[in-house]
């Protein structure tokens, strides 16, 4: 009878991939399994409120600036857009294909109304950054009572 030498972290490494699995298999969205290379993705974001308003970052690369549309309606920014895949090629080319291409699209609630012509966007190396000021305060006014 010949000694194995037992190595926990190979039962960990099997446990996890059977995890994956399972999730891929519940969820979607496993981009190397997905017959046309596509699959739904969503750019990550940050959102900071500070002393001026609210910025908020979005990280869309590989998507052209004209694919890219920003709207305000009722407090919900709206961010939508299209991921082209740069170069469409039969799916036997591929050895593996784990970027996500076509449309996405997220939404958040403000805290606050916001002006629509004082929201500002950059767009630079595939970095959204949405500026979206905090309103003005109505300035107090001073209403006389007449006395009868």
């Amino acid at each position: 009878m010949s000694v194995v030498k037992w190595d926990p972290f190979q039962d960990i490494s099997a446990l996890q991939d059977r995890i994956n699995s399972l999730f891929e298999e519940s969820f979607g969205c496993a981009a190397t399994e997905d017959p046309g290379g596509l699959c739904t993705w969503q750019p990550v974001v940050d959102i900071l409120e500070g002393e001026t308003g609210i910025v908020l970052y979005a990280e869309i690369p590989g998507v052209d600036k004209k694919d890219v549309e920003v709207e305000v309606r009722d407090n919900i920014i709206t961010i939508r857009g299209d991921r082209r895949a740069a170069q469409e090629l039969p799916d036997n080319y591929y050895l593996r294909r784990e970027r996500c291409f076509g449309r996405f699209q997220r939404s958040f609630t403000l805290p606050h109304a916001v002006a629509p012509d004082r929201i500002k966007a950059v767009f630079k190396n595939g970095l959204l950054e949405i500026t979206l000021p905090r309103p003005e305060a109505d300035p107090p006014r001073q209403i006389t009572i007449d006395v009868e």
